[in-house]
C-alpha cells in the first residue's frame, strides 16, 4: 500500500493528512489555542477522591479538573509515579518485571502528583490523566520507576524480537523500564542507545521542573501534532512527506538527521501557488468527511449520526441496481459500506461506542463475510478497537479508542439557533409558548400593558391576516401588547418589558428559566 504524508501549515492552524493509495485516511488539525495535550506532563493537586467512582479529580492548572481513574494510578505514594502511555505502543504481556498497580485507597485530597494526559478534553469533560508516565522516543518508550523490558507485539519475527529484547535489557537504565517500539526493527545497538540517551535527558529536565514548580501547572509539553506524527508514523514504508512550510521543513529535516538520516530524502518542500491540499485532492475529501451522508459507488449511501452516548451508522442501498437476488445485492452494498465505514472512522476520528445498521442479510455466511471484511479493513487503524459479530437484530456493535474530539467537533461548532440538535421549534409551537407566557403574566400581575420583542418571522406570523393572531391574543387575555422585532433573537426567544414594573420580566414568568435559576 502506498502511503504519503501531506502537511499544510498556516498562521492559524497546521493540518496533517495521511494518504493511503492517494485516498485520505487520517487527518489531524492543530491550532495555537487548542494545542495537543496528549503526552504532556502536569504537576497536579488532588481535589476530590471519589471512591464510589474509583476515580479522583485533579487540579492541573486548567479551567477543568482532570479525571484520574484508579486503574491509571501506579504504585507508591511519591510525587513521581510512572509507566507507559497505552496508545503509544502495545508491548508483550510477558515483560521482564511486573508493572506496579495501585487501587487508590491512599490518595489524599491536597496531595501533589505528577500526571500525564492520556485523553484530550472532550465537550464538558476535562482531560483524562494517568500517573503511569511514558516518554516515547523514536525507537523506545522510557518508563521511569519501573523495571520491565517489553517489545512491540507488531514485531513478528522471533529472532528479531529476541535480539531487541537482549539489547534493551543491557541498556535499560537502573530504575527505568523500556518498551522497544515497532520502528526499532532492524536498528542497531547505537540507534537504540542514542534514543535512550535522548529520553533520559528529557526526564532529567522533568525532574528539575517538578522540584522548581510551585502549585499545579504544566511541567513538560510533548511534541506538537506535526512532530509527533513524524516520530510515530513516518516510517521507511511511507512513500513521501510533502510540506508547504519552510520552517516546518527545516525542523523535520533537522530531527530526522539525528534519528533516521535515510528518510530525509523522502521529504519534499511544496512551493507551487496552488494550495497543497487542493493539489492532492484533500480539501474535497475533508468536506465529504464533515457531511452526514456519504455516497458509495453504485448508488448506496451511509448516514453518520453522533449522539452523547454513541455514534449510529446506517447503511442504505439507495439507487444501487444489481441482479434480481436481493441477498446478493445486500452483501455487495454491505461490503462496500464496511470498507468505507472503516476509512471514515479513522478520518473522522470517531471514538466510543459505535452501532452499525447494515442492510439485512438472511444467511449467516453472508453476515460473517461482512464481519470479516470489517476486521480486515480495521487492521490499518492505529487506535485500539473491538468488534462484535452482527447480532440477532442485524446490528454490529464496536468500540474505538477515543483520544481527542472527533474531526467534526474540531472543524465545526454547534449551531447557535438549534444548539446542535439540527431542529428548531415550529412557528406554531413558539407562538403557543408566547401565549402561555402572556396568560401566566396577566394572571399573576393583573397588568394590562406589555411590550413584546420577537424574531422578525414570528412578528410577521403574529400580525398577518385580516384578524391577526396578536389581536386575538390581546382580546383573550385583556392586555395591550406593543410588538417589536429583533434580528439577533433566536426564533424561539422573546423579550417582555412591563411598563408598570419598568423592567424586563421575561425570566420572571418563564417556567423553564425559573427552574434553571432555582
Amino acid at each position: 500500500m502506498k502511503q504519503d504524508i501531506i502537511i499544510n501549515s498556516t498562521t492559524s492552524e497546521t493540518r496533517i493528512a495521511l494518504l493511503e493509495d492517494d485516498l485520505l485516511a487520517e487527518l489531524f488539525v492543530e491550532r495555537p489555542e487548542t494545542e495537543r495535550m496528549v503526552g504532556s506532563l502536569y504537576k497536579g493537586i488532588v481535589r476530590k477522591v471519589m471512591v464510589g467512582m474509583s476515580a479522583a479529580f485533579v487540579d492541573i492548572g486548567l479551567t477543568q479538573d482532570a479525571f484520574l481513574h484508579f486503574s491509571d494510578v501506579g504504585g507508591g505514594n511519591e510525587l513521581i509515579k510512572l509507566s507507559h502511555e497505552p496508545e503509544i505502543e502495545q508491548a508483550e504481556d510477558d515483560m521482564d518485571g511486573q508493572r506496579r498497580r495501585w487501587e487508590g485507597e491512599d490518595l489524599k485530597v491536597g496531595q501533589d502528583i505528577l500526571v500525564q494526559v492520556i485523553k484530550e478534553p472532550i465537550g464538558r469533560k476535562g482531560p483524562r490523566v494517568s500517573t503511569q508516565i511514558a516518554l516515547p522516543g523514536r525507537f523506545i518508550v522510557l518508563a521511569p520507576n519501573e523495571s520491565f523490558v517489553g517489545v512491540s507485539r507488531k514485531i513478528m519475527q522471533f529472532r528479531e524480537k529476541r535480539r531487541l529484547r537482549q539489547i534493551a535489557g543491557k541498556m535499560r537504565p537502573k530504575g527505568f523500564g523500556l518498551i522497544v517500539r515497532t520502528l526499532a526493527e532492524g536498528k542497531s545497538d547505537a540507534d537504540l542507545h542514542n534514543d535512550v540517551d535522548r529520553a533520559m535527558k528529557v526526564w532529567r529536565k522533568i525532574e528539575s521542573a517538578v522540584r522548581s514548580t510551585k502549585g499545579a501547572g504544566l511541567i513538560y509539553r510533548d511534541l506538537t501534532m506535526a512532530s509527533s506524527i513524524i516520530r510515530d508514523v513516518f516510517t521507511p514504508e511511507v512513500n513521501s512527506l510533502v510540506v508547504d512550510s519552510r520552517r516546518l521543513y527545516r525542523e523535520i529535516v533537522s530531527y530526522l538527521n539525528d534519528v533516521s538520516p535515510n528518510l530525509t530524502e523522502k521529504i519534499k518542500l511544496y512551493t507551487d501557488r496552488l494550495p497543497i491540499f487542493d493539489k492532492f485532492g484533500i480539501e474535497t475529501e475533508i468536506e465529504k468527511s464533515l457531511s452526514r451522508k456519504i455516497w458509495l459507488g453504485g448508488g448506496g449511501y451511509i448516514y453518520f449520526d453522533a449522539t452523547e452516548a454513541l455514534v449510529a451508522i446506517d447503511v442504505n442501498s439507495g439507487r444501487f441496481v444489481g441482479n434480481k437476488d436481493h441477498e446478493e445485492n445486500s452483501v455487495k452494498v454491505n461490503l462496500k459500506a464496511a470498507r468505507e465505514i472503516c476509512r471514515q472512522m479513522r478520518l473522522r476520528d470517531i471514538g466510543g461506542i459505535i452501532v452499525i445498521d447494515f442492510i439485512d442479510m438472511a444467511e449467516e455466511k453472508n453476515r460473517r463475510k461482512v464481519f470479516d471484511e470489517m476486521r480486515k479493513s480495521m487492521r490499518m487503524d492505529r487506535a485500539k478497537w473491538d468488534l462484535a459479530p452482527i447480532g440477532p437484530f442485524g446490528l454490529m456493535e464496536m468500540t474505538r479508542q477515543r483520544i481527542r474530539p472527533s474531526l467534526v467537533y474540531s472543524l465545526r461548532e454547534p449551531c447557535p439557533q438549534c444548539n446542535g440538535s439540527g431542529l428548531v421549534p415550529s412557528i406554531e409551537t413558539v407562538v403557543t409558548t408566547f401565549e402561555r407566557w402572556i396568560k401566566r403574566f396577566t394572571s399573576q400581575t393583573r397588568e394590562h400593558r406589555l411590550m413584546l420583542t420577537v424574531h422578525p418571522r414570528i412578528k410577521t406570523y403574529l400580525t398577518g391576516g385580516l384578524t391577526s393572531r396578536i389581536a386575538r391574543i390581546m382580546w383573550t387575555n385583556r392586555v395591550f401588547i406593543t410588538l417589536n422585532s429583533e434580528e439577533t433573537l433566536k426564533i424561539d426567544e422573546f423579550k417582555a418589558y412591563s411598563y408598570k414594573q419598568k423592567c424586563d420580566v421575561t425570566a420572571q414568568y418563564s417556567v423553564g428559566l425559573q427552574n434553571q435559576e432555582d
